[in-house]
């Protein structure tokens, strides 16, 4: 799928986002390729924009403490496929009904960015791009699961008072945000990163500002979406998945050609 231009019907969308589908098959991730594995769980996550009180948002949660991985982390509502199951737009929207409470149909699907291998967990990732037309109620689903849920304006993510670096005991560094009483790392930072690239809206920031993870965050291996101080990425950082063996529906944007 190449990302083409939308739809006359979406015209009344931000020209942020509009920037973003056009180059989303060509996001600044920094990612090598990598072969996928053969037990690969095919993952879907939300990338839920809309227009909030204090400007376009972006919604996040924050996972469970009680969770055995990923504990306590900021990330997008998403989680792995079920069986026949619509993948990966609906794995997508069935997760972020689930774990905030987001209605469906309020929801444009508008496309999905390049699916992602991440190796220390074996998930192949799909983020899936929407514009929420019909903002329903954010609500925590299962506590087991989700701690809290929240609507995080593009202003606080782009502000350069609240971007920074983080530095794992072993020296690879990833992008972060200070952002709703969250701090938001790995994956999801890695991916809202190049997001608000590829959408025009990112702002200078100080790259020097490094600071140490948490140790109570650090779990066994390398941190996702990381890469070293010289620039060579980290074995865990999201990775392009490799184009051999069976891939997930590819969503295509209006105007695409078929």
């Amino acid at each position: 799928m190449t990302a083409g231009a939308l739809s006359p019907g979406d015209g009344d969308l931000p020209e942020f986002l509009r920037r973003l589908m056009a180059g989303a098959e060509h996001l600044p991730l920094r990612h090598r390729m990598q072969q996928r594995t053969s037990t690969a769980r095919r993952s879907a996550v939300l990338i839920l924009f809309a227009e909030g009180p204090h400007g376009p948002d972006v919604l996040l949660i924050e996972k469970s403490a009680h969770l055995r991985t990923h504990a306590g982390q900021p990330a997008f509502p998403g989680g792995g496929a079920d069986p026949g199951e619509d993948y990966p737009v609906g794995t997508a929207l069935r997760e972020a009904q689930e774990e905030a409470g987001v209605d469906p149909a309020g929801v444009r699907v508008l496309g999905t960015l390049p699916e992602l291998f991440l190796g220390p967990s074996d998930n192949l990732v799909v983020p899936v791009v929407a514009w929420w037309d019909e903002p329903s109620e954010v609500l925590v689903g299962d506590p087991q699961e989700v701690a809290r849920v929240a609507r995080v304006p593009l202003a606080e993510l782009v502000d350069p008072a609240n971007r920074y670096r983080l530095k794992h005991p072993v020296g690879f560094l990833g992008p972060a945000f200070a952002v709703a009483g969250m701090e938001v790392w790995g994956f999801t930072a890695g991916v809202l990163e190049a997001v608000l690239e590829a959408a025009g809206l990112a702002r200078p920031w100080d790259a020097t500002d490094v600071r140490p993870i948490d140790p109570d965050k650090i779990r066994p291996g390398r941190v996702p979406g990381s890469v070293d101080e010289g620039g060579t990425e980290d074995s865990a950082a999201p990775t392009v998945a490799d184009p051999g063996g069976p891939a997930p529906r590819r969503v295509r944007f209006p105007g695409d050609e078929r």
